[in-house]
């Protein structure tokens, strides 16, 4: 005898599983994401607290020309450093902080089991 009803339950609990194993694997992925940017944004915050401080330094009525150029030479450097960083980092093709979008990533089985990525 075939069991139809047991292999329709058989199917549907397959498929929910292999759904559950890719959405497991996005959000992997979704973290991945995260922690690239996260790694990026601590670069670049780590050259704006830079940044300020040799504002905060230029501001000093001591300092001779000389000072004050190379102070403007190192926060220009920083400036490129932080524009590079935004521009070049990356996630499997995507660049993660230089475009202006969401990425929505399944982490459920089925449709509309999404978190967003601003």
């Amino acid at each position: 005898k075939d069991d139809a009803a047991g292999q329709a339950i058989a199917n549907r609990f397959t498929a929910n599983i292999k759904g559950l194993t890719q959405a497991s694997r996005n959000a992997n992925d979704g973290i991945s994401i995260a922690q690239t940017t996260e790694g990026a944004l601590n670069e670049i915050n780590n050259n704006l607290q830079r940044v300020r401080e040799l504002a905060v330094q230029s501001a000093n009525s001591t300092n001779s020309q000389s000072d004050l150029d190379s102070i403007q030479a190192e926060i220009t450097q920083r400036l490129n450093e932080i524009d590079r960083v935004s521009g070049q980092t990356q996630f499997n093709g995507v660049k993660v902080l230089a475009q202006d979008n969401t990425l929505t990533i399944q982490v459920g089985a089925n449709d509309g089991e999404t978190i967003d990525i601003d």
